[in-house]
């Protein structure tokens, strides 16, 4: 952060702003708007791509910028941004093609949509910080592969729950030890949840009904936790993860833990509930040498065998700006993965489902997804979580009832299926990295 910050101040100071630009204008998208508007000197948001224009104008209009223009050519988009004017479209290539723009934000959620604009940020050699878990947790490492081909660098998000953990991972390991636990700590989780039971608590809020009930069936945190199981080697204890709840703090949950079975796992990713500091983040990890030991203990961390590190708050939209500069200035990765998938997010039923119904995929009525290691989501044919929407059902399935392959007819016009195909191919016979 003291890198970063002072980098910024200099671009700031020497009139040369890291130009930004952002897809999607939803609830984060504004957030990062605001964020970067107004509380990031050194960097500029030049241009939104957003399915709704008005959409966009609203999200520059409300935190203070009036100089919007609406553009439909790449000619267009770089005139608005060499005259100091905000650009907007609904052509998402636009902001991939343009040469006065130096890292592009996916904020959509969506893995579709994010899955084209990625690989055509790719394609014309943008820098990519995706604001979209589901998009990496279900092709991350084949697009890694792409992004890795073409020189550039695709990155999950500072602020976000997988990046805070990322971080603090590095600094564990920065230090001598070994994490063996990386985790997420919730609030609720309850996989029968809908968007009817989270209507209320999303238009409090301005979220859509789908995205909050997937931070409360485990679909999201199942994506998080994913993720950076991609990016550090570690796997799940078992599916769904342990999902331990406890009222107390953190730091009194390491006894619950099998040092022995984290350790030969190479480490676990997983969530608790209840516990504080919540919605933080922590690690978990081992000391094997005696005088580190003793200062961890002066330090006041304890004895071991596990020690605590924890950070209290996850502020997403006041971090991506951040990870943009992070990548822009430094071309530093926040979160990506170390090769193929090491854990996958399955579909499961929330409901008994009939044959001939076609799943509404995230944050829907029908499925919630759950972590499962990706050797076991290879061998039994499991239907990934991200590429549930679209897919019609050929038999019915049973309530909590997994979902493979062979029980869906696939959309046959969707990227992400192709990429999945490909990321599977690809990593057919690789051999994942062991935690370092």
């Amino acid at each position: 952060m003291i890198i970063v910050d002072t980098a910024l101040k200099a671009r700031h100071d020497a009139g040369n702003p890291v130009r930004v630009g952002m897809f999607g204008a939803g609830f984060m998208g504004r957030g990062v708007v605001n964020q970067i508007l107004n509380y990031t000197p050194g960097m500029k948001l030049v241009a939104i791509a957003n399915r709704t224009v008005s959409a966009a104008i609203d999200a520059y209009h409300k935190v203070g910028a009036e100089n919007v223009r609406q553009v439909n050519t790449v000619g267009e988009l770089e005139d608005a941004i060499s005259q100091g004017t905000y650009a907007v479209t609904d052509d998402p290539a636009l902001l991939c093609q343009s040469d006065s723009i130096d890292v592009l934000i996916e904020a959509t959620g969506h893995v579709e949509y994010g899955a084209q604009v990625t690989l055509e940020a790719i394609k014309h050699g943008k820098h990519m910080v995706l604001m979209n878990a589901e998009l990496d947790g279900t092709v991350g490492p084949i697009l890694k592969v792409y992004a890795d081909q073409a020189g550039v660098i695709v990155t999950g998000c500072d602020g976000d729950q997988p990046g805070v953990q990322i971080n603090l991972y590095r600094f564990v390991k920065s230090i001598g030890l070994n994490p063996v636990l990386c985790g997420n700590i919730k609030g609720l989780q309850d996989r029968y949840r809908n968007p009817t039971t989270q209507e209320g608590f999303a238009k409090q809020w301005g979220q859509t009904a789908h995205m909050v009930t997937s931070f409360a069936d485990g679909t999201k945190i199942s994506f998080e936790q994913a993720i950076v199981a991609n990016a550090t080697g570690m796997k799940v204890a078992q599916r769904g993860m342990l999902g331990y709840e406890y009222r107390g703090h953190i730091d009194d949950m390491v006894d619950r833990y099998d040092v022995e079975q984290l350790t030969a796992l190479g480490g676990i990713v997983d969530y608790v509930v209840g516990p504080k500091p919540s919605p933080g983040v922590f690690v978990y990890a081992t000391c094997n040498e005696p005088t580190q030991a003793h200062y961890l203990n002066y330090g006041k961390l304890g004895e071991g065998p596990l020690y605590s590190f924890y950070v209290p708050y996850h502020l997403t939209v006041y971090e991506v700006p951040l990870s943009a500069a992070r990548v822009a200035l430094f071309n530093d990765v926040i979160i990506a993965p170390i090769a193929g998938p090491v854990v996958d997010v399955i579909t499961t039923a929330k409901v008994d489902l009939q044959a001939g119904e076609t799943l509404d995929g995230l944050g829907g009525y029908q499925t919630y997804g759950q972590c499962e290691n990706a050797d076991v989501v290879s061998r039994d044919n499991l239907l990934p979580m991200g590429l549930a929407e679209g897919c019609r059902l050929k038999r019915p399935v049973a309530k909590d009832q997994v979902l493979t392959y062979d029980d869906v007819e696939l959309p046959t016009d969707r990227l992400a299926h192709r990429l999945r195909a490909e990321q599977n191919a690809h990593f057919a016979s690789a051999k994942v990295p062991a935690i370092a």
